[in-house]
């Protein structure tokens, strides 16, 4: 194997976490800022890229963190690496409500393609890169753009993802339509593909957008009921106008607000 190979276990419900088991000089790496809590003997670093190119020189050491770049993540990941005799524990936090989805990169073809802020953490050895579309449709109208990630090598890797967690195991042929934004990730054997939703009363009145995936089989597609970006909408759309929230919930509203008094001018 290329990659550590590491032990691990998935806490929680609603916020998981995952920690992760490191034997004496194993590592794993991770996205910054995911990181919760480890036990002594653990050494912290922080590395240009994935470090799968670490020991490529310096333009190695660029072109990984250029294509983290190109991503929209920090140039910089942290790694955690075991300097003890004994096994050690290292934990990652999900960034938001959803679940954590162990991704075997040895069981998937050493490759699974993923939405471009789904990665959490992954043993050491494993890269962590870009996959570019080759398609115009699914690049203006995928959501994800042109680019998303890409995991590459033989070892464990952890992706996170909101709401609840479905996986769907599609046969050649098979084709699953599913709204762009609810994707997680995918093997890569699976075509991706976007599709217009068709009809004026849909594009008009339907409420949900122009497009949506078409995931072509054979191959494994993960996808998440709840995408971060359509809970941060709800958020924003519950914010009440002036930061006043008593009247929420009411019958009357607004109008309840300005009755009792508690609206100022």
């Amino acid at each position: 194997m290329q990659s550590h190979e590491i032990d691990y276990h998935i806490y929680g419900e609603e916020m998981q976490y995952v920690e992760v088991e490191l034997d004496p000089q194993e590592g794993v790496i991770a996205e910054s800022g995911s990181f919760m809590m480890m036990e002594s003997g653990l050494q912290m670093n922080t590395i240009f890229g994935d470090g799968s190119n670490q020991d490529k020189g310096v333009l190695g050491k660029l072109f990984s963190a250029g294509k983290r770049l190109l991503t929209g993540e920090s140039l910089f990941m942290t790694v955690f690496t075991n300097e003890s005799h004994d096994k050690r524990k290292v934990s990652f936090a999900s960034p938001y409500p959803g679940s954590i989805v162990p991704i075997d990169l040895a069981a998937f073809g050493n490759k699974f393609i993923c939405q471009k802020d789904a990665f959490l953490c992954a043993a050491k050895g494993v890269s962590v890169g870009i996959e570019f579309s080759r398609k115009l449709g699914r690049g203006f109208f995928g959501g994800e753009g042109f680019i998303m990630q890409k995991l590459e090598g033989d070892g464990m890797a952890f992706v996170h993802a909101g709401g609840t967690i479905c996986k769907k195991e599609l046969k050649a042929g098979e084709v699953l339509k599913v709204d762009t934004g609810c994707i997680v990730g995918f093997t890569k054997d699976v075509d991706y593909d976007i599709e217009f939703v068709g009809g004026i009363k849909n594009t008009v009145f339907g409420g949900e957008g122009l497009f949506f995936a078409s995931l072509r089989g054979p191959g494994t597609v993960y996808i998440q009921s709840l995408p971060f970006s359509r809970l941060a909408s709800r958020v924003v759309a519950s914010i009440p106008r002036g930061g006043n929230s008593k009247g929420e919930g009411s019958i009357l509203g607004g109008l309840g607000d300005l009755l009792d008094g508690d609206n100022r001018f």
